[in-house]
């Protein structure tokens, strides 16, 4: 009956016009339902019941926050304090540390991976009805405050996983392989308990989890490991006050060892293929030896690749299944809609009949949005992991300039590498931008590049396919003589500017035909107007997409030299790597470090000062006592160092005298031909 009364209202629609739209508004949801839909618990994710774990979110941070309190209490007493009453108790409690962020050597995979953890439960958050697990059904009008406690909250409850590596005591060691182990496996039985939520997509909650899981799972590894290399190695003294002993020596090695004999000077020319593979492994950062990236980088770049993925899972799963519910629940009603609105093209539009043509049609367009937005997406994840890579190069190269002195390579102008209070707010905050700065950056180029993947299929694609929606195409066969023009224009402007308007010399080229010239310039104004129209619209193209695909650099700016300043972006990394040169540089660290060991009365066991090429070498202990001449061998060398470091052009000037031990720093005279 309602098949027939539709049928019905079909036929008097086209005798009457729109007379019978009452009986079309009371008849749309009786025929929507004559077609065959998915099922409901497919294809909406609000049929699928709350999941209530065995160990709920409340109960889990209820008895995890009093346990992490007390860590930090009971770690704080393994720690003694520096400056603040150090006579009191015996400098006992101290103040914990995260991590050492200014020097080389640390764990620093387990600090990433702590940052993974703090940065993904914060994605979490952002979305969840209840942002503080503390406080259960929150209302909407304080569910703000909450959020904002919980920016507060969640760094403190997971502060014990990072504060025991810290610590470097086997107590720590012990309580952190508690903690991870306790953490992950309650993570783990949450979602195996309850993989599916009726939050956005069914499996959201345990997509964007993963992250989560997998640094638990890293943290659970290595607290073992340094529990067992605790009890099964020595560590010397030295190295548990001055780390990154062991990189600042070698860094020193690779700076002052000799330098292979370059090859001939006369250049060869490269072939495209070798120019192609060169700009490639540009944009692949490989390891060098002597140098390491310092660890605000390294969290930098593991919070953007995991704000990538916690992005791109919300866009995928906030989009895509619409669009399947969309496309499973599309009905001929509609169809015959977007028939008379023209969307849809149609052998009969004026006379509506079967729609079956058509409604495949509509399906196969919903088909290729999803195609366009999934391609889009992957595209953007490439281009921005490619340029995270790239920018891992170039602040190695930035660095490595910096550290030989070379600012203005770095710099378009001269820069004094010292702290101050904008510096320290930058490098406070350089982690925080990387990682906003790649989420934003994706956002824009997935707006971007799926805009013009739509149009360059429903434009090109689908109209070469089946033969309509010509339009696009109809425009420009009815335009060619007008794009014609503009390109014979182009061409004759460059083959006239080459033949007939420069004089060709040996050394030089000159202007000629300048009358000529001037009437051709006056001639072609007009059209080199719509010329510099087009020109226009691909610089705004281009421009768009230089500045979407490298928004996520921040070692490059997106405005011009004289206003980069007012790019935040780049200021934050232009101070940052002040505060990295001027308190991390390796060369003045090895110094210190050979300081503190000649100004020892005995010197630390396993090392002495004697016999050191550069400061570098350092062979087995010599109880000296330290004199005056000792102290004017060290800032000697370290001179030698410095002069070096700042003109390495120097370095072949000395070869011949490396093995004259006068040279070594004690005597500062001319090397001996």
């Amino acid at each position: 009956m309602a098949a027939n009364g539709s049928g019905g209202m079909h036929d008097a629609l086209l005798d009457n016009g729109f007379a019978g739209t009452d009986d079309l508004v009371s008849d749309w949801y009786i025929y929507e339902t004559m077609e065959p839909a998915m099922p409901q618990d497919d294809m909406f994710p609000s049929v699928i019941p709350d999941c209530d774990p065995t160990i709920s979110p409340r109960l889990y941070h209820t008895c995890m926050a009093p346990v992490s309190l007390a860590v930090l209490a009971g770690l704080s007493l393994l720690v003694k304090r520096r400056r603040l009453h150090r006579s009191c108790w015996n400098g006992v409690p101290g103040l914990l540390s995260p991590a050492n962020f200014l020097e080389e050597e640390g764990n620093r995979g387990l600090v990433a991976a702590v940052f993974g953890i703090l940065f993904s439960s914060l994605c979490v958050l952002v979305l969840d009805r209840d942002p503080l697990p503390l406080i259960a059904h929150s209302s909407q009008s304080t569910r703000e405050y909450w959020k904002i406690l919980a920016l507060l909250y969640y760094p403190a409850f997971y502060y014990p996983l990072i504060a025991c590596a810290t610590v470097r005591h086997r107590v720590s060691y012990l309580v952190g392989c508690l903690l991870s182990w306790c953490h992950c496996v309650v993570h783990i039985w949450q979602k195996v308990d309850c993989p599916q939520s009726p939050k956005i997509y069914r499996y959201y909650s345990t997509l964007s989890y993963i992250p989560i899981i997998l640094c638990l799972v890293l943290l659970s590894l290595w607290y073992p490991a340094l529990l067992i290399r605790s009890f099964t190695t020595q560590e010397e003294t030295l190295d548990k006050e001055v780390t990154g002993r062991g990189y600042y020596k070698k860094y020193l090695k690779a700076v002052l060892s000799k330098r292979p004999r370059k090859g001939s000077s006369t250049k060869i020319e490269e072939s495209l293929l070798s120019r192609v593979q060169t700009y490639l492994r540009s944009y692949i950062y490989a390891p060098e030896e002597g140098f390491q990236i310092p660890l605000k980088l390294v969290l930098s770049i593991t919070m953007a690749v995991i704000a990538v993925y916690q992005v791109a899972l919300l866009l995928l799963v906030a989009v895509i299944p619409t669009l399947q519910i969309v496309r499973a629940g599309m009905t001929k009603d509609i169809v015959v809609l977007l028939v008379q609105f023209g969307l849809v093209p149609s052998e009969s539009p004026a006379v509506p009949g079967d729609m079956e043509k058509e409604l495949n049609t509509v399906k196969y367009y919903l088909w290729s949005l999803e195609v366009c937005y999934i391609c889009s997406l992957v595209l953007c994840c490439l281009l921005t992991c490619a340029m995270l890579l790239r920018t891992l190069v170039m602040h190695r190269n930035n660095l490595k300039a910096l550290y030989q002195g070379a600012v203005l390579d770095v710099f378009y102008k001269a820069h004094i590498l010292r702290p101050s209070r904008q510096a320290v707010v930058c490098w406070m905050s350089f982690a925080g931008f990387q990682t906003a700065f790649a989420c934003l950056g994706l956002l824009i180029q997935q707006v971007i590049f799926f805009i013009c993947s739509v149009g360059f299929t429903f434009l090109f694609v689908i109209p070469l396919q089946s033969g309509t929606n010509t339009h696009l195409f109809k425009i420009i066969q009815n335009m060619w003589p007008f794009w014609l023009t503009l390109v014979v224009a182009v061409i004759v402007q460059n083959l006239a500017a080459h033949y007939q308007f420069l004089e060709q010399h040996p050394l030089r080229k000159e202007l000629t035909n300048r009358r000529a010239l001037y009437i051709v310039t006056y001639l072609l104004f007009p059209i080199n107007v719509l010329v510099g129209v087009l020109a226009g619209v691909w610089r705004m193209v281009i421009s768009g997409l230089y500045n979407a695909v490298h928004f996520c650099q921040l070692d490059i700016s997106l405005l011009n030299r004289g206003v980069e300043n007012f790019d935040p972006g780049y200021h934050t990394y232009c101070h940052y790597l002040k505060i990295e040169v001027s308190q991390s540089h390796p060369v003045m660290k090895a110094f210190c470090l050979l300081l503190l060991q000649l100004a020892g009365p005995e010197g630390p066991p396993g090392l002495r000062a004697s016999n050191v090429e550069e400061g570098i070498q350092l062979i087995q202990p010599k109880k000296v006592p330290p004199s005056r001449a000792r102290f004017k061998q060290s800032r000697a060398r370290w001179w030698l160092v410095y002069t070096l470091l700042n003109n390495p052009s120097l370095t072949a000037c000395r070869k011949t005298a490396l093995s004259d031990p006068t040279a070594n720093g004690t005597q500062l005279s001319s090397p001996k031909p």
